[in-house]
């Protein structure tokens, strides 16, 4: 069930909790476009009993209204609105894909509250100096960022819109239809996962949720990955896991190897034989990382 949590600045976020009530708080980034609902899968928590979990709809995404204009780094926040709400002062972030660049907002922007950072398959900053930022991506992420970027540049300023709104409106219909649009671009390592039916049931959930008032979290979220983010990831001192398999199309793995080289100790984990959705079976290895971390005496 989700419990909405007002911001400072009175908005309204759609959250939720699960997990162990006295455990290690982590709070986990669903991706893009995405939900609090499909940011793990249904078994996590009973298998990991030392760790409570938290996870919020992104503003425009679910019941959580928009917020135009928002920067990635606003997640940071945002975040913390939802820590306070449930009475979390310390915790963990972990984003995939479209979470990742918001996990690391709340690492570089909330020093003190954030003990240690996970990003699975995520994003660079658009300014990344001497990275191809589209370089290895599909031609699915390719077209939507440039878009994104035609919008904010003014070259299209409706053209962004005008297509998420329609592929919302036959997501809205039939989820199915995202993970159809995305068939052409899986790798053959993500096809047997995106049809393993827990994955099935938890994108599919996720995307219903997501789409489900707007498509306007989906448009916020692709103008804040072109647009600068807000803050440096050189700044983030927590410790850090950058999680990619190697064989990812839809956040190449250029960007987590940028990442890597910029943020100070971050410990990359490249993958063979993995690709973008290969994510969705990687949190029980981040939150053995976390508990190398100490996280069980935060």
């Amino acid at each position: 069930m989700g419990q909405p949590v007002r911001t400072d600045d009175g908005r309204l976020l759609m959250a939720e909790e699960w997990g162990d009530p006295s455990g290690t708080p982590v709070v986990l980034f669903h991706g893009t476009p995405g939900s609090r609902v499909g940011t793990a899968l249904p078994d996590l928590a009973a298998r990991h009993p030392g760790f409570r979990f938290l996870a919020y709809d992104r503003p425009g995404y679910g019941e959580s209204p928009r917020a135009p204009g928002r920067r990635v780094a606003d997640a940071a926040g945002d975040t913390a609105a939802v820590a306070d709400a449930f009475g979390i002062e310390s915790f963990a972030v972990v984003g995939r894909s479209g979470g990742g660049p918001h996990a690391l907002a709340c690492a570089a922007l909330l020093p003190e509250r954030v003990r240690a950072a996970a990003v699975l398959v995520g994003l660079a900053p658009p300014d990344a100096a001497g990275l191809d930022w589209y370089a290895g991506m599909t031609p699915f992420n390719v077209r939507e960022y440039g878009l994104a970027r035609a919008h904010l540049d003014g070259r299209d300023p409706g053209g962004l819109e005008r297509d998420l709104a329609a592929r919302a409106a036959a997501i809205r219909q039939d989820p199915e239809r995202l993970l159809d649009d995305l068939g052409a671009d899986l790798s053959p390592h993500d096809r047997p996962i995106v049809a393993d039916p827990r994955v099935r049931t938890v994108l599919l959930r996720t995307y219903r949720e997501a789409l489900r008032v707007s498509h306007h979290g989906w448009l916020d979220d692709c103008l804040a990955f072109v647009r600068p983010w807000g803050f440096d990831v050189a700044s983030v001192a927590a410790p850090v896991l950058l999680w990619h398999g190697l064989d990812d199309a839809f956040s190449p793995l250029g960007h987590t190897r940028w990442l890597a080289g910029r943020i100070p100790g971050a410990e990359p984990v490249l993958v063979p034989g993995a690709g973008h959705f290969a994510a969705q079976y990687a949190l029980p290895e981040v939150l053995r990382w976390l508990d190398g971390q100490g996280a069980g005496r935060w």
